[in-house]
């Protein structure tokens, strides 16, 4: 079984997106049965009193026009456990890349990696946290999450 964790700052947008999106993907590939896919934060800004933030109603609702749905998510917070624990840690920026190494101290056995450097084009994630545009975010996700699944198919 392949595990993943997808990973984004506060683990209500980007990451939640990629965890859900993918999940519909390998489903869809009749591949379910050899994935462990889920998401987490590298900060505490959606966690409060250990217990985390919905995913961000813009987030559901871009899930939900693509009949994918993420009831029950809710933001956790990545821990230095969990590096023995997956296979890859994929992150959606560099601020990301920064704060996964800080958490995961280091990456010995080369699983972090970005998103969108399985892609021809290797850049960040849009964050719409920032720029409110969804669409685009989403776009990202599928561009590079139609890619890491064929990267992990070829390996």
């Amino acid at each position: 079984m392949i595990r993943i964790l997808f990973i984004c700052h506060g683990n209500i947008c980007r990451s939640p997106i990629c965890e859900f999106v993918f999940k519909d993907m390998v489903k869809n590939a009749g591949l379910a049965d050899q994935f462990y896919i889920e998401s987490r934060a590298t900060h505490t800004d959606e966690i409060w009193n250990g217990r985390g933030n919905p995913v961000y109603p813009p987030a559901k609702k871009i899930l939900l026009e693509h009949g994918i749905t993420c009831d029950g998510k809710r933001a956790k917070l990545l821990d230095y456990s969990e590096y023995k624990e997956y296979d890859y840690f994929v992150g959606m920026d560099s601020e990301n890349l920064h704060a996964m190494r800080r958490i995961l101290h280091g990456d010995p056995d080369g699983k972090i990696s970005l998103l969108l450097d399985y892609t021809d084009h290797p850049r960040s994630v849009a964050d719409p946290w920032y720029t409110r545009d969804f669409e685009t975010t989403y776009s990202d996700v599928v561009e590079g999450l139609t890619a890491f699944l064929q990267y992990l198919i070829d390996v």
